[in-house]
């Protein structure tokens, strides 16, 4: 097959929590790249141009963009600059939000307790942020769970505050939509108003490193909804 799936994770988190997955698809054949955005936060504001140039670094070939969480938002301004995306399936994640940044979209609750935990510009990561027992919970192999943490990186204020631009026209390519968790109902409900293959798991936000196989199934069932595939 000419058709790659670019695996693009959410900028908060390392690209490790995608290689189960990655793992899965290509034991199945399938042809597959991982976005690395972590460079980008080293970069300087604005984080977006160099968080979608990792994107398009990954693309090769015709793909299908599979992001996860905050990589969502990222999505046109990406498939837009490559133009060689035939595809897109967001999981978990965030829809994109144009003219609007993170801080003004989230939760005002948490919006305000992630600026008090803000230290000279910078938040811890995103595995700091919900306690031990909470990311116990969601990861209980102790080496799983380590490993992960290892690759969360420290947070810039500025990323949560930056604007993406708008991408008249999009989305010009199919999309779909898997959700994982409850958290994330709201993009799911949207994306099924907009016609949206969708399919709904009962996981949770990082079950594509806990249950890859069940989130490989998923999502290659939405990839064959969206485009033929020989």
């Amino acid at each position: 097959m000419t058709t790659s799936l670019v695996l693009v994770h959410s900028p908060l988190v390392g690209p490790d929590s995608w290689e189960a997955v990655a793992a899965s698809l290509s034991r199945r054949g399938e042809r597959v790249a991982l976005a690395d955005l972590t460079n980008a936060l080293g970069s300087g504001p604005p984080y977006w141009p160099h968080e979608v140039e990792a994107i398009a670094a990954a693309i090769t070939c015709p793909a299908i963009l599979v992001v996860h969480s905050r990589a969502g938002p990222l999505l046109p301004v990406a498939a837009r600059a490559t133009r060689r995306v035939e595809g897109c399936v967001f999981v978990d994640a965030r829809l994109p939000e144009p003219g609007a940044s993170w801080f003004a979209t989230a939760p005002s609750e948490l919006a305000e307790r992630l600026r008090r935990m803000g230290r000279d510009g910078w938040l811890p990561p995103w595995s700091d942020w919900w306690g031990p027992n909470e990311l116990a919970r969601l990861l209980p192999d102790a080496a799983v769970r380590a490993r992960f943490v290892r690759g969360c990186p420290r947070l810039p204020l500025a990323l949560f505050e930056e604007v993406l631009p708008e991408v008249p026209g999009w989305p010009d390519a199919p999309c779909a939509y898997l959700r994982l968790s409850e958290e994330y109902r709201e993009p799911c409900d949207e994306a099924r108003r907009l016609g949206w293959p969708v399919i709904e798991l009962d996981s949770h936000h990082l079950g594509l490193i806990t249950d890859p196989e069940t989130v490989t199934d998923a999502i290659l069932e939405l990839v064959g909804q969206l485009l033929p595939r020989g």
